[in-house]
């Protein structure tokens, strides 16, 4: 990576500018993970934008063109893609994998395996974490809490931790479930329990950096947001929302969201209005306008909506709506909201739970019933153009699009499919 200095540069600019376009949002990226094409959890923004042209308009009755399919196993975790390989996680008897995989033939290049532990969930037996890319490393954790550092070139371990083992962590009903974020030489975690919240450990050698808080019933990913030129993490946690500063840990403000059980699980939005947009559960969904006045961050309400609710999919913001899957344990209903004022705008039936993904114009659909569809969607409503069931039910694995590449995955199989024209 660091022999192609100049080659590299026009790479970073390049995504630069397209997310810019696409998403409309801030750019937070660091210089290595520009150099991953979908480098953790919700792609290079953690805003589930793929900076992507050239689909196809329609796919053929039997769906898009398929490259290749094989066998892997259980497990939610999404995919990540750097420089020819996929990484991923899954079950395999009583051991957790992280797997590298050839792009092009999903053929396995290297494994890292480990004892799974004894904790079983509704859901699954997991793994649901998303690995994240930094450098020359892939960081993982695994349903009971293990994290791993591994190189991503050959699959050797750099270093661990068991999280309950060593810092006593509070296990989750569901598993751990949350994607490590890299910052500034860091990798922030949602650790859960007694004054291990959140911690920090350095990304070369694990070492502990920082730990603060008491959260629990942690599920929600973090992500970055720039208030006022002030960098934070924004984080929902089992009965509220929270703004936390990066380098320390500290607690800079708050806001109530609470759902029955106390688990809020979808990553909020962060938009280029300062608007950070967050749902979950029954309470629905909420927009909380930032800024940052005397030096300390304001915090107002803007909105509150409890007909969007998104219990565990992903949202995508695209302008000034944002689209998801909202319902519960009934029906559930392609939704837009406006995420300025909190109004919806259209709601259509016709898939189970999905998770979205925004690319070229379109939204890709994925619900849990294994089907996969594209439409454009705007004011006017929601049209679907291709619509095809390729995997097995529970297909909760959010799709990852890179250079027109779609790769999926079920709790048996693993699929990369071409979406170009």
């Amino acid at each position: 990576m660091t022999q192609r200095p100049i080659r590299r540069s026009h790479w970073l600019c390049r995504v630069t500018l397209t997310l810019l376009i696409v998403g409309g949002a801030p750019i937070y990226i660091t210089d290595a993970t520009a150099l991953a094409q979908w480098p953790q959890w919700g792609g290079l923004q953690r805003d589930f934008h793929a900076p992507v042209k050239g689909l196809a308009e329609k796919w053929p009755e039997a769906g898009p063109k398929r490259i290749w399919q094989r066998s892997l196993g259980e497990g939610f975790s999404a995919i990540v893609v750097d420089a020819g390989r996929l990484f991923t996680m899954y079950r395999k008897g009583g051991d957790e994998v992280v797997v590298a995989l050839k792009a092009e033939s999903g053929a396995t290049e290297w494994e890292h395996k480990y004892p799974a532990g004894k904790q079983a969930t509704p859901a699954g037996k997991g793994p649901h974490s998303t690995p994240t890319i930094e450098g020359n490393i892939v960081y993982t954790l695994g349903l009971s809490g293990m994290l791993c550092a591994v190189d991503k070139n050959s699959g050797q371990l750099a270093w661990s931790h068991d999280l309950v083992k060593e810092y006593n962590a509070k296990p989750q009903q569901h598993g751990f479930s949350v994607s490590p974020l890299a910052y500034k030489g860091s990798l922030i975690l949602p650790v859960g329990g007694a004054d291990y919240g959140v911690a920090a450990f350095g990304l070369t050698d694990g070492k502990l950096l920082w730990h603060m808080h008491d959260f629990v019933n942690l599920y929600s990913s973090p992500i970055l947001i720039d208030v006022d030129g002030d960098e934070q993490l924004a984080l929902v946690v089992g009965d509220r929302v929270v703004g936390l500063d990066p380098r320390t840990g500290d607690l800079l403000w708050s806001e109530p969201m609470e759902n029955e059980g106390k688990m809020n699980i979808s990553t909020p939005l962060w938009g280029p209005d300062k608007l950070l947009f967050v749902t979950a559960g029954q309470v629905g969904s909420m927009g909380l306008k930032l800024s940052k006045t005397d030096g300390k961050t304001k915090v107002e309400k803007a909105w509150a909506n409890d007909k969007f609710q998104v219990s565990q999919g992903t949202v995508v913001r695209i302008g000034d709506y944002c689209y998801g899957s909202s319902g519960l344990m009934g029906p559930h209903f392609v939704t837009a909201i406006n995420a300025k004022t909190g109004d919806l705008a259209w709601q259509e039936r016709g898939f189970a739970k999905a998770n979205v993904l925004h690319a070229d114009g379109r939204i890709l659909l994925l619900d849990e019933e294994g089907v996969l569809a594209m439409a454009t969607a705007g004011l006017e409503g929601w049209k679907v153009q291709s619509k095809v069931k390729l995997l097995k039910p529970k297909a909760y694995t959010v799709p990852t699009l890179v250079d027109k590449t779609l790769y999926l995955r079920d709790q048996k199989d693993i699929l990369a499919l071409d979406l170009g024209k």
